[in-house]
């Protein structure tokens, strides 16, 4: 079995430190700020496409992205926590799966907050915003995935907080499973998934016990 880990929502809370670097950006680029229900209603996304979505000029998105992780970098271990039971839950999975994350977040930071967490060492692939052309919810990142872990299996599982980690499994042909300890609700997430479970804990445990 393969089970493959959203972050964002999923395995960390890092809302304080995506927001502060988001009003970062905006003063780093003398732009009006916008409000934080607005930027939280996007977390998933990649930054290029959040900073779209709130109306950044086109032509300047990627000088608002730079600015963004400028100020990301510096801050993000000390303002991002693991969510509840999500090292028991990564643990557990590499006990009787093999183990990944894909995330829109960049690759280079992820790998930076999983050993700040010390959890590192159970994942066997990370695939992050630069490792796709194409992000969540395009197949490409799951497929990247399992290519890169030569997965013989079809028992492939995405564990996410988002619509976008459930479209994408879909999209590439794997199984899912949303929780609902992050950004987005259970009437939306309803539209898309079939099993919908608390935290990335619980769907863990549903998918050793189906093996029992």
């Amino acid at each position: 079995m393969v089970i493959l880990f959203d972050l964002d929502g999923t395995l960390i809370d890092s809302t304080d430190a995506i927001l502060e670097s988001f009003h970062s950006a905006f003063d780093a680029q003398n732009t009006p700020h916008s409000e934080d229900k607005d930027i939280k209603a996007l977390i998933g996304y990649p930054l290029d496409v959040m900073f779209t979505k709130l109306g950044m000029p086109q032509d300047r998105v990627w000088d608002y992205v730079a600015s963004y992780k400028l100020h990301y970098r510096k801050i993000s271990t000390q303002k991002t926590i693991l969510l509840q039971e999500a090292k028991e839950a990564v643990i557990q999975a590499s006990k009787f799966a093999t183990v990944g994350i894909v995330t829109t977040k960049t690759g280079e930071y992820s790998k930076m907050l999983m050993e700040h967490f010390g959890i590192m060492q159970y994942f066997d692939v990370l695939i992050g915003r630069e490792h796709v052309q194409n992000p969540k919810p395009h197949a490409e990142p799951i497929l990247k995935a399992i290519e890169q872990l030569d997965a013989k299996t079809k028992d492939i599982w995405m564990i996410g907080d988002t619509k976008l980690d459930i479209i994408c499994a879909k999209n590439a042909g794997v199984n899912s499973i949303a929780v609902l300890s992050g950004y987005d609700t259970y009437e939306t997430l309803n539209k898309y998934a079939k099993i919908i479970l608390p935290n990335a804990f619980k769907a863990v445990k549903h998918l050793e016990n189906r093996n029992i």
